[in-house]
């Protein structure tokens, strides 16, 4: 079996994932950023590993049995360039860090840490204690979380913030959440939308990206946010419009946000703007570059899961997280 990896973040833990795969197993890295190499190295291998997978790399892979991602998104995959048969996985493992995250990050901006933190590196305490001009925080237990998507990432992040006390609501595309069972107050869908963004201090967005959510949050719906409510997306960046919610930030209408998707990204490389307008500028976002899963944690669960299903594969098993077929 030949097997191609050409995803940059499995590189550091190549030893553990060699150890995995089926004994034999025949196993190149190509250079996730040179298409062409990944091309070549795919010409007559059986699996190939990698969060992106074009019509070249695709079509060149006439052998191919299985693609698998890296992670939980397969929209760098071309699932039509792919031979007919050929299977698209995925895995998560992700959750429980992008949790973190969020939690963290909704702790910084609701209790103005960002703000503090900036004032008193110009010796100036910006807290209500020193200065009763300025308002009182909010604990998360007196917080209602509002969950865009409620799969791996958004039941995960609530089983977080309720063990602080807040409360939850959540609205996904098909509307078949247990909220009693998951202990939400309430769970609708997507045309529930605005009533939770009426009712949330929190809105965490973490729905899959697709033409139908594409800016599924806009000016109307950030308009419908509570002004003191912070906004966490850690889905996809366009799930969000980028002008509609850099001019809620910028005039006040949300208290803040924090962003670890975005709307461009580094060709290569680690520089590049990841938007065209000026979020740096603004004092109440918190801006990271994608990394709220980035953990060696996930990354271990992932390889685990990436060795199993090859080695599936190889015995004549069948495989699991299977996203797509190519063909059908």
């Amino acid at each position: 079996m030949k097997i191609v990896v050409a995803d940059a973040n499995l590189a550091p833990l190549r030893a553990h994932l060699e150890e995995g795969f089926p004994t034999g197993a025949e196993v190149s890295w190509p250079d996730p950023r040179d298409v062409d190499a990944v091309a070549a190295a795919v010409a007559d291998a059986d699996v190939l590993v990698a969060g992106r997978c074009p019509a070249a790399v695709g079509a060149s892979g006439r052998n191919l049995k299985l693609v698998h991602a890296a992670g939980a998104g397969v929209d760098g995959i071309d699932v039509p360039a792919l031979p007919p048969g050929t299977v698209v996985a995925n895995t998560f493992h992700h959750e429980d860090s992008i949790a973190e995250y969020v939690v963290a990050a909704t702790i910084l901006l609701r209790r103005g840490f960002l703000i503090q933190d900036t004032a008193l590196r110009r010796d100036e305490w910006a807290s209500p204690a020193h200065d009763p001009a300025l308002p009182w925080g909010n604990s998360l237990g007196a917080a209602t979380i509002g969950f865009v998507g409620f799969g791996h990432i958004g039941a995960r992040t609530w089983e977080r913030f309720r063990a602080f006390g807040a409360r939850g609501v959540a609205v996904t595309r098909r509307g078949d959440v247990d909220a009693a069972a998951r202990g939400l107050e309430w769970a609708g869908s997507t045309d529930d939308l605005g009533t939770l963004l009426d009712r949330a201090d929190v809105v965490v967005v973490s729905a899959p990206l697709t033409p139908e959510t594409t800016g599924m949050i806009g000016p109307a719906e950030l308009e419908r946010m509570k002004c003191g409510a912070i906004l966490v997306n850690v889905g996809r960046g366009p799930l969000v419009e980028e002008k509609a919610v850099f001019e809620a930030l910028r005039n006040g209408d949300i208290a803040g946000a924090a962003l670890d998707v975005w709307y461009s990204y580094p060709a290569s490389g680690n520089h590049g703007a990841p938007s065209e307008l000026p979020f740096r500028e603004l004092p109440n976002v918190l801006m990271t570059p994608h990394s709220s899963g980035l953990t060696r944690q996930t990354f271990l669960g992932r390889a685990e899961d990436i060795a199993a299903n090859v080695r599936r594969l190889a015995a004549g098993e069948r495989l699991v997280n299977v996203v797509a077929v190519a063909g059908e």
